[in-house]
């Protein structure tokens, strides 16, 4: 039996006016997800718990199978475990946002999706001018990275905010708190001075891009510590994203993570090749995790339009091929769904419920007809804590 779990990251969302009341998903064109929904299980799961912020770390975490109460560390230790960072008792690993201050405002959380030869050079800037032997800054992906701080747990404890939660508002309002602030304060600023004089910020500027002139600490954790996923499952996989974040969870549970020529984690991603590598992958694997990020990125923006045509891509060039694919592969089961909800008129994470579906050998038909918000929650079909989904896509020979 192979295992399949698509990800579109953020699908999930609200009525909008505009759409006469619907949702993205409901508008649209998905025949492949809606044809899977009517021959399989649909339904709804939170994959956030209560105590915790609504975020795609802990919302991944949930779905691979592992309770975030119990397994979470952070989101920068996880990322730090895809580029290789190893950290020792006590170090913190900070997500380095390159972001775009105007002002006393945070006006783009991604410095206008900055490409990675531009952003490895401006962190590579910084770690030579700010890094030390208690600090240091690692390139990552755009306008993601890395920074580490050696032997200072207290960092944990700081109350930091995602920047796409505060686009558009204040920095000095929603700067780190708590005990040490002062000195990630100091950090963030000393960047921008630092960033703003930069050349390729330079050249952004001159080309009308948004430039990456601060940086954005959030997200600190410690090494984390999780249950092997072939001790849990008794199965070998692979993970597949643009995304360090999800990738370094792979890593951390013994999942191989799968490099995507072309796999960008915006809405330019090759999703058709991201399924190709996951049949690949199936050949020799018993599992595959498949994370396409661009229907989160369309949320965070606010672009209505992308993030139909996002899921339209998803439903065509990713569920569609696998499907294909897998006609010669034997016995199969999939489980489709967003890992949260971003609603585009939010523009960050919600707790949600989430609609789910799982298709496949022993699936029964459920009675719902189409793969949307409404449709999952009218069928009445409920996994309440999300990290038990993943059993219910192994371990249940009946559903």
């Amino acid at each position: 039996m192979k295992y399949i779990v698509l990800i579109g990251d953020g699908m999930s969302d609200y009525p909008i006016d505009s759409l006469d009341g619907r949702t993205p998903l409901e508008v649209a064109k998905k025949p492949n997800m809606d044809r899977l929904a009517r021959e399989g299980r649909v339904g709804t799961s939170i994959t956030v718990p209560k105590s915790m912020a609504p975020a795609s770390d802990v919302a991944n975490l949930s779905i691979m199978g592992y309770d975030p109460n119990k397994y979470y560390s952070g989101r920068g230790p996880l990322e730090a475990a895809n580029i290789g960072v190893e950290l020792d008792e006590g170090d913190v690993a900070f997500r380095c946002n390159l972001i775009t201050a105007t002002d006393d405002i945070l006006s783009d959380y991604s410095a206008g999706h900055i490409n990675n030869k531009e952003a490895e050079t401006l962190i590579k800037y910084l770690d030579s001018k700010l890094g030390s032997d208690s600090v240091k800054f690692y390139p990552g992906m755009s306008y993601r990275h890395l920074t580490v701080f050696k032997a200072s747990p207290e960092l944990v404890d700081l109350k930091c905010t995602p920047p796409h939660n505060v686009t558009g508002q204040s920095i000095a309002h929603n700067l780190p708190k708590g005990k040490r602030a002062e000195f990630i304060i100091k950090l963030m600023n000393d960047s921008r001075e630092l960033l703003g004089e930069n050349e390729v910020n330079k050249v952004r500027i001159d080309l009308g891009e948004n430039p990456g002139n601060m940086i954005w600490l959030w997200g600190q954790g410690v090494k984390p510590r999780m249950d092997p996923f072939k001790e849990k499952y008794g199965l070998t996989g692979s993970v597949i994203s643009a995304v360090d974040l999800i990738k370094g969870i792979g890593k951390v549970i013994g999942l191989d993570p799968i490099k995507v020529l072309g796999a960008t984690g915006y809405y330019d991603t090759d999703y058709k090749a991201k399924a190709d590598y996951a049949l690949r992958s199936l050949k020799d694997k018993d599992f595959v995790y498949v994370h396409v990020e661009a229907p989160d990125e369309a949320g965070h923006n606010g672009h209505l339009s992308e993030k139909i045509k996002a899921i339209e891509n998803f439903d065509r060039l990713v569920v569609g091929t696998m499907i294909e694919g897998l006609k010669t592969m034997g016995e199969f089961r999939m489980l489709i769904l967003p890992d949260h909800a971003t609603p585009v008129s939010l523009r960050t994470h919600t707790r949600d419920p989430v609609p789910f579906l799982i298709y496949g050998s022993g699936v029964q038909p459920g009675g719902v007809m189409l793969f949307t918000e409404k449709a999952a929650t009218a069928g009445g079909f409920k996994i309440e804590k999300g990290w038990e989904l993943m059993d219910y896509l192994i371990k249940r020979r009946i559903l």
